[in-house]
C-alpha cells in the first residue's frame, strides 16, 4: 500500500543534510512559486521576500562552518503567517485599514520559535479583519480566493494561511483558531487545519478577538508537517499568563509509515459520530464524504458509534455572544493614537471616531456593537452570563462524552465552499458555517480537519472535504496519531488542486 501523503519538512531537511539543495535555493524556489500563483490565489497581504532570502543565506553559512547537524527541526522550511501575528520589523495589520503601516518590535512567541527552529518566514496571510469571518473576503486588502476553485472562498479567518499551503506557496503557515478559524479553511482548501488546546500554544503576540477562545495553530501539507509545527510552538510562555505549565510530548511519535501499520492499527480505539453533526443541514456531498471516512475508520480496527450531544446547537448562540463580547472590550485599544492609522480631527473624541468609522469595516463594527450591547448594564445577566453558563454545559457534554471515547468525530463544515459574495453580505448565514466547530473552542478541547474527500461541483471541479476529530485536552498526540493513520490509507481522500501541484516546488 503506497504512503498517500509525505512529510514535506522531512524531506527539506534530508535535502540540507545531503547537500542535494541549499536553504537559498529552497527559499527561491518557494518564493518563485509564491509569486507565480499570487496573482490569482491572493494569499498574501505582504511578501517577505528580502528578509527570507537573508535568513536562508544565513542558515548556508552555518552549515558551511557548523554542519547540518547544528540546524533547528525547520531549517529552510519556508512557512506564512497569519496577519494577526506580530512579526518584528514585519508589517502586521491583522487585515484591517486601522492597522495599515504597523510594524511590531517583536515576534509573537510562535512566530519566535519558528525562527528558532530555523523557519523561513516568506510573508503574511490574507485573512478577515482582526479574524472575524469565515470566508477570508472582510480584508481590507483582497479576497483570497480557494485554489480548488478560483470562484470560491477559501474559508476564514485563516484563510489565506490555508490557500497558501494548498497552492503551495510555503510548506505550512500559522492560522489563529477562536471557532474554528483554522479548520473550516482547512475544509475548504483540503489541508490539514490543527487546532491545540487552549493554553498548548501561547497566546502572545496574538492580535486578540475572544481572548478565552484564541488559539495559535498550524496548516500543512500532511498531518506530520502539522505535528512538527505543533512540537515548536507549544510550550509554557512566560509572557503569557493563559499558557499552560503542561509538558509537551513527542506529537511525532508514532508517526510510522504505512508499510509498517499492523492491518488493522486502530484495533482497539473507540471514536464517536457526534450524531448532531450529520444528516439535516449538511449538504449531501459533505454527508457522503464523512460516512465514507467513518467507514474507513471502522475497516482500521477502531469501534466507531454514535453519540449524542444534545447541547450542541446552544452552543452556537452562545459563542457569538462571548466571542463579540470579547471583542469588544479588546478592539477598544485600536484608537488611532498609539498604533496604526490615525485620522486626525478637530479635538481627541473626533480623532477617535473619525479613525474606528474609517479604519473598521462593517463586520467588525457590527461585533463590537453587538459585544457591547451584550455587556451593558441590563443585559449582562440575560446575555454574556446565560452565555457562560451554556457554555459550561456543553464544556461538561463534551468531556464526558470523551470519557466513553478516544476521539469524537464530525464534519469540519456543514458545506463545501462558498462561492465569492455568497455569505458576504449574509451575516446569519456565515455564523452558521462554524456549527461544527465552536463547542470545540468553548470546551477548549484539541482537534484536527484533514481531507476526508471531495465533493463534484456542477461545473465538474471537485471540491475537498474535511474529517474533524476531537480529543481529550492536552492530548493531542491522539488525534495525530488518528489523522496519520487515517492520512495514510485513506486514497480517496488524496489530491491537489490541478492549477497548483506542489510537486514542482519540492
Amino acid at each position: 500500500m503506497p504512503i498517500i501523503r509525505t512529510s514535506i519538512i522531512r524531506r527539506i531537511q534530508q535535502d540540507l543534510r545531503s547537500r542535494t539543495r541549499s536553504a537559498q535555493e529552497i527559499t527561491e524556489d518557494y518564493l518563485s512559486r509564491l509569486q507565480a500563483a499570487e496573482p490569482e490565489v491572493q494569499s498574501f497581504i505582504s511578501v517577505a521576500s528580502e528578509s527570507a532570502c537573508a535568513a536562508a543565506r544565513a542558515l548556508d553559512g552555518r552549515i558551511a562552518s557548523d554542519g547540518a547537524d547544528s540546524l533547528g527541526p525547520l531549517a529552510a522550511v519556508p512557512l506564512g503567517i497569519k496577519d494577526t501575528l506580530c512579526t518584528a520589523g514585519l508589517q502586521t495589520t491583522a487585515a484591517s485599514r486601522v492597522l495599515e503601516g504597523y510594524t511590531p518590535s517583536h515576534d509573537a512567541t510562535s512566530v519566535a520559535r519558528l525562527k528558532a527552529a530555523g523557519g523561513i518566514i516568506v510573508g503574511k496571510c490574507n485573512c478577515d479583519a482582526f479574524a472575524m469571518g469565515s470566508t477570508s473576503e472582510s480584508s481590507a486588502y483582497k479576497a483570497t480566493r480557494n485554489p480548488w476553485d478560483l470562484e470560491r472562498v477559501p474559508g476564514g479567518s485563516s484563510g489565506g494561511s490555508a490557500a497558501a499551503v494548498a497552492a503551495g506557496q510555503c510548506v505550512a503557515t500559522l492560522g489563529s483558531d477562536t471557532g474554528g478559524s483554522i479548520r473550516q479553511p482547512a475544509h475548504f482548501c483540503g489541508v490539514v487545519g490543527l487546532k491545540p488546546t487552549y493554553g498548548r500554544v501561547s497566546r502572545y503576540g496574538l492580535i486578540a478577538y475572544g481572548s478565552s477562545l484564541d488559539c495559535v495553530g498550524p496548516l500543512a501539507g500532511c498531518v506530520e508537517d502539522a505535528a512538527l509545527l505543533l512540537q515548536t510552538i507549544a510550550g509554557r510562555d512566560q509572557l503569557d499568563a493563559t499558557s499552560s505549565h503542561m509538558p509537551v510530548p513527542d506529537f511525532t511519535q508514532g508517526l510510522e509509515e504505512v508499510e509498517r501499520f499492523a492491518s488493522r492499527p486502530l484495533e482497539g480505539k473507540r471514536i464517536g459520530i457526534i450524531r448532531e453533526t450529520i444528516g439535516e443541514g449538511v449538504s449531501p456531498g459533505v454527508n457522503a464524504a464523512f460516512d465514507r471516512a467513518a467507514q474507513h475508520l471502522a475497516t482500521l480496527g477502531a469501534e466507531v458509534h454514535e453519540v449524542s450531544l444534545p447541547t450542541s446547537g446552544a452552543g452556537l448562540p452562545a459563542y457569538y455572544v462571548i466571542a463579540m463580547s470579547e471583542a469588544s472590550s479588546n478592539l477598544s485599544r485600536y484608537d488611532g493614537i498609539r498604533y496604526g492609522v490615525r485620522q486626525e480631527a478637530a479635538n481627541i473624541r473626533e480623532t477617535y471616531n473619525t479613525t474606528r468609522q474609517e479604519g473598521l469595516n462593517a463586520e467588525v463594527k457590527r461585533r463590537i456593537l453587538m459585544g457591547t450591547y451584550a455587556l451593558s448594564a441590563g443585559y449582562y445577566d440575560a446575555y454574556y452570563k446565560r452565555a457562560q453558563q451554556v457554555r459550561t454545559i456543553v464544556q461538561q457534554e463534551m468531556h464526558k462524552a470523551l470519557l466513553d471515547f478516544d476521539a469524537l468525530i464530525s464534519p469540519a463544515a456543514p458545506t463545501t465552499a462558498y462561492k465569492l459574495g455568497h455569505v458576504k453580505d449574509d451575516p446569519l448565514e456565515m455564523y452558521k458555517g462554524d456549527i461544527m466547530t465552536i463547542n470545540v473552542n468553548l470546551a477548549g478541547l484539541p482537534a484536527i480537519s484533514l481531507p476526508a474527500g471531495f465533493e463534484e461541483g456542477a461545473d465538474g471541479r471537485r471540491l475537498p472535504i474535511g474529517l474533524q476529530i476531537i480529543g481529550k485536552a492536552f492530548d493531542e498526540g491522539e488525534i495525530i496519531r488518528i489523522a496519520h493513520v487515517f492520512e495514510q490509507t485513506a486514497d480517496f481522500a488524496c489530491g491537489t488542486p490541478p492549477t497548483f501541484d506542489k510537486s514542482k516546488s519540492q
